[in-house]
C-alpha cells in the first residue's frame, strides 16, 4: 500500500485533514523524527450501503473546497514556510497531478460524511519533509505560546459566535424533519377526553339553528382563539332540496288508510308528536308529485332480482319495494329507472341491523345527489356561474319508509322474529298491493359555509395535508356525529398549536376544513374542491377524514388507500400494544360515506379514516350507512360516556397527520398498490389473464422503485433536496393512474376501492360481469376490462418513467 504525503494545500482535495495532523507533523525540537500521519480516500464502491453515487460526488466536492481553504490558512502559520513532503518512493511529485492509490485493503470508517477514513499512526514511519531549525529554544517556546494563545482565543470566539447565533435564530426556523417519535407523543399527550367532551356539549347547544351560520361562527372563533392561521369562511350559494310544508304520505288504496313514512297514522295528533322527524323522512332530489300503482317487492334490487321480476310481470310505472344495502343506492335506482318503474318505497330490513338496534319505527333520509351543487355540475357555484334547471336528479318518486310501515303492507306472519331467528320482510308475490304515494319537497338556493383554517409548513408550504370534518346543516338530521367530528378536529388543532407556539412548525402545510352541506351530497367539499381544483390536483398530499368517528363502541375500523394501509396498520398496532390489547388489525380500501368522496374520486388523493363501529354493523350488508337517521337515534354519550373512544380516534388520526406532514419522504407504499391490483384480479371473471400479466410487470416496477428509490426515507445522507422532491411528487400522484372516467352510478371512479370487505375484485368488473350474464352481449364487460387494463398500464409506465427520471438526474450529476 502506497503512502500519501502532503505536497501542497491544493493537492488535498479528496483527503481528510484534522487539527491532530498539524500537532503531529514533527517533534518540536531539533528536527527529530516525527510520526507519520497518512490519509487515504475511501473507494466509492466501498461506501456504506444505500449511498447514492451522485450524492457522494456532491459531498466530496463540497468537502474538498472546505479542506483546501482550511489547509491554505493553516499552512501559512509560522514554521510552515518551508513545509515540504516527499513520497515514500522518493519520486519527484512536483509535476504530478494525481497520486496512484491502492485502495483494496481500505475499509470506510464511520464519519460525518461516511465517505473517508484516516489511517492509524505507524510507529516505524520516518518523516520525509524538512524545515528550518529553530534558532533557539526561547524562539520555539514563544512560537508555541503564540499558537496556544491564538487557538484559545479562536475557541472562545467560536463559542461566542455559536451562542449568539443560536440565541438570535428564531425557533420556528428549525425544520421538523428531525423530529422523532417522542416529539409526536409530546404533541398528542395533551389531547384529553374531558376537553373533547366539553367541546362536544357546547356544539350540541348550537343545534337549534335553522342553518349552519351559528355553528360555523362558533367553529371559526374557537379555531382562531387556538392560534390557527387564516381561518376563513368559504361560502357557496347552492341548490338544496328541502322538506315541503307537510310530510309525505303513503295511502293503502283498498282500505283508504293513510300513513306517514314512520308507519304512524296521518292523524293530526301523530303529526304534532314528531313533526320535524316526519318532515325530514324524505329522499333529497327525488321526483315530486303523486303516483298510484302496484307495489312490487324487488328485494335488494340487483340485476338478478330485476331479471327475475321482469320475467314474472310488467313493471312499467309500478312502485318498487326496495331494501337498502349491498349495493350503492344510486346504482340500484338507475336499474329500476331503466327497467321502467315509476316509484320506490325504500326501507331497511331489521334483520340486516345489529340486535341492539331497533329501527322499526324510525324514519330516515337519503340523498340522491352524487356530489356537489346539482345546478352547477362539475364547476363551482360562484357568482356568475350558469345554473342548470335540475330540481330532481331522477325520474323516480323515492320515499324512505320504516319497517313498521312495510309490515302494514304485508301479512303480519310474513316477517318478524321466529324462535329468535329473524325472518326478512317479504311481500307475498301472489297478493296485489296498490298504494298511493305523495312526495312534497321544495328546492331553493341557500348559502352553505365551509370553515377553512391553515397551518403553513416550514420547508414545503405548497404541499397540503387536508383534515376534514363536518358541521350541522339540516335541522333534525345528521344525528350527533357531526359534533363528534368537529370536537375531534378541534382537539387536535389545540394540541398542535400548543407546540407551534413554542416555535415548532410542520414541514408541510395542513388545511383544516369543516364542511357544510354534507347530508345533501357532500356539497361543501365538492364546491370547494371544484373551486380550487387546479391547485389541489398539484399540491394535495393526503386527506384525513373525520366524517363519522363514532358509530359504535365495539371495534376500531379504518379505511385507507392501499398506499397508506401499511402506515395505518403500524399506528393501530403500536397504540393497541401500548394499551395491552391488540385485536386483529381492521384496515381495508372500501367505499365510504362522507366528504372524502371528492378527493378520492376526482383528485386521486391517498385517504385515511378511523372510526369506532359496532362489530355487528360491519357484518351487515354494506351501504346501510347511506341512511341518515334523526338526532334521537344515535346518542354519542351513551356509546362513549367517558369520551375515551373520541380521544383514541383523535390521537390515531393525529399521529398519521404528523407523520405524513413531517417525514422527509412521504410514508406511502408503491408496492402495496401493485399487490392490491393483483389481489383485485382474483376471481372467476374470464379474459383476465392478460391483465394478470400486466399486473405482474407493475409489481416488478413497483418493487424496483421502492427498493432503489426509497432509500432517502431510510438514509438521511441520500436526501438530496431535488431528489426528495421528485420522489414525493411521484408518491403523491400514484393513485391518479386508477381514476376512470365512466363508472356505474354510486361506484367509485378510483377503482382501487372495493364495494365492501366481502368483495375484493375490481368493482367495475364485478358489475359488468353481472350485467353481462343477463344479456347476450359481453360488450359491457369488455369495456370494463379495457378500463382496468389502461389503469394498470398507466401505473406501470408511471413507475418506469419515474425510475428513468432519477437515472437522468444521476447522469446529470455525474
Amino acid at each position: 500500500m502506497k503512502q500519501v504525503y502532503l505536497t501542497h494545500p491544493y493537492k488535498l482535495s479528496y483527503y481528510t485533514w484534522t487539527v491532530a495532523a498539524l500537532c503531529k507533523v514533527s517533534e518540536p525540537y531539533g528536527g527529530k523524527t516525527g510520526k507519520k500521519m497518512a490519509y487515504q480516500k475511501v473507494n466509492a464502491d466501498q461506501r456504506a450501503p444505500g449511498h447514492s453515487q451522485y450524492l457522494d460526488n456532491d459531498e466530496l466536492q463540497a468537502t474538498a473546497l472546505d479542506l483546501e481553504w482550511d489547509m491554505e490558512k493553516e499552512l501559512e502559520e509560522p514554521g510552515f514556510d518551508q513545509f515540504q513532503i516527499e513520497s515514500a518512493e522518493n519520486q519527484n511529485l512536483e509535476n504530478s497531478e494525481t497520486v496512484d492509490l491502492n485502495l483494496d485493503s481500505i475499509h470506510p470508517a464511520t464519519s460525518p460524511k461516511g465517505r473517508f477514513q484516516r489511517l492509524q499512526e505507524e510507529s516505524d514511519f520516518a518523516p520525509r519533509y524538512t524545515r528550518s531549525i529553530p534558532r533557539s529554544d526561547h524562539c520555539n517556546f514563544n512560537r508555541l505560546l503564540k499558537i496556544l494563545c491564538t487557538a484559545i482565543i479562536l475557541l472562545i470566539f467560536g463559542i461566542l459566535i455559536g451562542y449568539y447565533a443560536h440565541k438570535n435564530c428564531p425557533l420556528n426556523a428549525t425544520s421538523s424533519g428531525t423530529l422523532d417519535h417522542q416529539l409526536y407523543q409530546d404533541i398528542l399527550k395533551t389531547i384529553q377526553a374531558e376537553e373533547i367532551k366539553m367541546t362536544f356539549r357546547n356544539l350540541i347547544q348550537l343545534y337549534k339553528s335553522e342553518d349552519d351560520t351559528d355553528i360555523s361562527k362558533s367553529i371559526k372563533t374557537q379555531w382562531t382563539s387556538l392560534g390557527l392561521e387564516d381561518v376563513q369562511f368559504v361560502n357557496y350559494s347552492v341548490l338544496l332540496d328541502l322538506p315541503g310544508p307537510s310530510p309525505s304520505s303513503v295511502t293503502l288504496s283498498r282500505s283508504g288508510q293513510c300513513f306517514h313514512p314512520n308507519g304512524q297514522s296521518c292523524s293530526e295528533e301523530a303529526r304534532t308528536h314528531s313533526s320535524q322527524d316526519l318532515l325530514y323522512s324524505y329522499a333529497a332530489y327525488s321526483a315530486k308529485g303523486s303516483l298510484e300503482a302496484e307495489v312490487i317487492d324487488v328485494s335488494y334490487g340487483n340485476a338478478d332480482d330485476l331479471k327475475r321480476i321482469k320475467n314474472m310481470r310488467n313493471v312499467t310505472n309500478q312502485i318498487a319495494l326496495l331494501k337498502l344495502g349491498k349495493l350503492p343506492l344510486l346504482y340500484k335506482l338507475s336499474l329500476l329507472e331503466k327497467a321502467g318503474f315509476g316509484g320506490v318505497l325504500l326501507y331497511i330490513d331489521p334483520c340486516d341491523l345489529p340486535k341492539t338496534a331497533n329501527p322499526t319505527y324510525d324514519s330516515f333520509m337519503v340523498s340522491l345527489n352524487p356530489g356537489g351543487d346539482p345546478s352547477t355540475p362539475g364547476y363551482p357555484s360562484v357568482a356568475g356561474s350558469f345554473r342548470q334547471n335540475r330540481p330532481n336528479l331522477t325520474s323516480l318518486l323515492v320515499q324512505p319508509i320504516s319497517a313498521a310501515l312495510v309490515a302494514k303492507l304485508i301479512s303480519p306472519l310474513e316477517g318478524g322474529t321466529k324462535n329468535s331467528v329473524c325472518s326478512p320482510l317479504e311481500l307475498p308475490h301472489h297478493e296485489k298491493r296498490i298504494v298511493n304515494m305523495q312526495i312534497q319537497t321544495v328546492t331553493k338556493l341557500k348559502t352553505l359555509t365551509n370553515v377553512v383554517g391553515y397551518l403553513k409548513g416550514l420547508t414545503s408550504p405548497d404541499r397540503y395535508i387536508i383534515v376534514g370534518s363536518r358541521h350541522h346543516t339540516a335541522p333534525s338530521y345528521s344525528g350527533q356525529e357531526w359534533a363528534s367530528s368537529t370536537a375531534i378536529i378541534t382537539a387536535f388543532i389545540q394540541a398542535l398549536m400548543l407546540r407551534v407556539k413554542t416555535g415548532w412548525r410542520p414541514d408541510r402545510s395542513i388545511a383544516f376544513c369543516s364542511w357544510g352541506g354534507t347530508v345533501f351530497g357532500n356539497i361543501g367539499s365538492y364546491e370547494w374542491g371544484e373551486d380550487f381544483k387546479k391547485v389541489l390536483q398539484r399540491n394535495v398530499v393526503a386527506y384525513v377524514s373525520l366524517h363519522s368517528p363514532i358509530t359504535g363502541n365495539s371495534t376500531l375500523y379504518s379505511v385507507a388507500s392501499p398506499s397508506l394501509q401499511q402506515l395505518v396498520a403500524e399506528k393501530i398496532n403500536f397504540n393497541c400494544f401500548r394499551r395491552g390489547q391488540c385485536p386483529e388489525t381492521n384496515v381495508s380500501s372500501v367505499q365510504m360515506q362522507g366528504d372524502a368522496d371528492y378527493f378520492i374520486n376526482h383528485l386521486g388523493v391517498p385517504t385515511v379514516q378511523f372510526a369506532y363501529e359496532d362489530i355487528k354493523a360491519l357484518q351487515a350488508p354494506s351501504f346501510l350507512s347511506e341512511a341518515l337517521f334523526p338526532k334521537g337515534v344515535m346518542k354519542i354519550e351513551e356509546m362513549d360516556p367517558l369520551f375515551k373512544l373520541h380521544e383514541t380516534i383523535t390521537k390515531l388520526s393525529g399521529e398519521v397527520i404528523l407523520q405524513i406532514t413531517n417525514e422527509p419522504v412521504l410514508p406511502f407504499s408503491a408496492l402495496d398498490i401493485a399487490l392490491e391490483v393483483q389481489n383485485s384480479l382474483k376471481g372467476d371473471q374470464p379474459n383476465t389473464h392478460h391483465l394478470l400479466a400486466l399486473a405482474s410487470r407493475l409489481r416488478e416496477s413497483a418493487e424496483l422503485f421502492q427498493s432503489d428509490e426509497m432509500r432517502p426515507a431510510n438514509d438521511p445522507k441520500e436526501r438530496l433536496p431535488i431528489r426528495v422532491r421528485m420522489l414525493n411528487d411521484i408518491l403523491q400522484d400514484m393513485e391518479k393512474n386508477f381514476l376512470v372516467h365512466q363508472v356505474p352510478p354510486g361506484f367509485y371512479r378510483n377503482i382501487l376501492y372495493h364495494l365492501d370487505k366481502k368483495r375484493s375484485q375490481f368493482s367495475i368488473l364485478l358489475e359488468a360481469w353481472e350485467h353481462c350474464k343477463s344479456l347476450a352481449s359481453n360488450e359491457t364487460f369488455q369495456e370494463a376490462l379495457s378500463k382496468v387494463l389502461h389503469s394498470i398500464n398507466s401505473a406501470q409506465v408511471y413507475f418506469k418513467e419515474g425510475l428513468d427520471v432519477f437515472n437522468s438526474v444521476l447522469v446529470g450529476k455525474n
